[in-house]
């Protein structure tokens, strides 16, 4: 199997997928074309030759984000060995999708290194078709089986979706992504607990639809070979907070 700065082939990765037996013509998104179930496929082992639990992967980033938190970190996986090491391939042992925040970088606020996290940021840590996509190539071709959907304290995004208010540009589809989690009363933001409230409500909301809109992780959480957790950030502390 090709690869290419550590990602398989299109053509391989669709075929890996198990997806050549559909019309893949204008593909956009798995949800989208996906009807025939039986077809498709997921590897019958982990393609990580050293695979790591989903319960080990949390337990790797509670620890990580403790030391952050404590100002204890140990900069791991950073040297220049590590960099070698993983300049081939890749076997990330969780996944994280982010809010694109300058705040809130993963890879630190975790205490992790070169290759140890796949990390798919955009802002308001909305599961869109390609952010599904690239996490589905994390789980399925890397054998990534934890993904972590990571909102945090104070969110720009989702603010603006409870606003309710005109936004400029493409900002409007983020708003729009974000909007159909909030309640009617955090929308006109009676309550002052509302703004930590929506942005846990929005990280249940992407979670879920990053399960219910891919074939591709339904098989693997029914095979036991992948979970998805929410995740909250306080920016003022440093400590995350497991969801679920």
């Amino acid at each position: 199997m090709s690869r290419i700065n550590g990602f398989v082939g299109r053509r391989n990765f669709l075929k890996f997928a198990g997806l050549t037996t559909l019309s893949i013509g204008g593909i956009t998104a798995c949800n989208g074309i996906i009807t025939n179930r039986p077809e498709i496929t997921i590897p019958e082992t982990n393609p990580n030759p050293n695979p790591v639990s989903a319960n080990e992967a949390q337990r790797r980033l509670t620890e990580g984000n403790r030391r952050f938190a404590n100002q204890n970190r140990r900069y791991p996986n950073q040297s220049k060995r590590r960099l070698q090491s993983v300049a081939n391939t890749q076997y990330p042992y969780a996944a994280i999708l982010g809010c694109a925040d300058s705040r809130v970088p993963p890879e630190i606020v975790f205490d992790q290194g070169l290759g140890d996290l796949f990390v798919v940021r955009v802002a308001g840590n909305i599961a869109s078709d390609e952010i599904i996509g690239s996490l589905e190539y994390s789980a399925a071709t890397l054998g990534t089986q934890l993904i972590v959907v990571l909102g945090h304290k104070r969110c720009g995004a989702v603010t603006a979706a409870m606003n309710n208010e005109p936004v400029p540009g493409n900002i409007s589809s983020v708003v729009d992504n974000i909007q159909p989690s909030l309640s009617q009363n955090q929308r006109t933001r009676n309550n002052i607990n509302d703004d930590d409230n929506a942005v846990i409500n929005n990280i249940q909301s992407q979670a879920g639809k990053l399960q219910n809109n891919s074939v591709v992780f339904d098989r693997l959480i029914r095979a036991g070979r992948l979970k998805i957790v929410g995740a909250f950030y306080d920016i003022d502390t440093g400590k995350v907070q497991f969801l679920n």
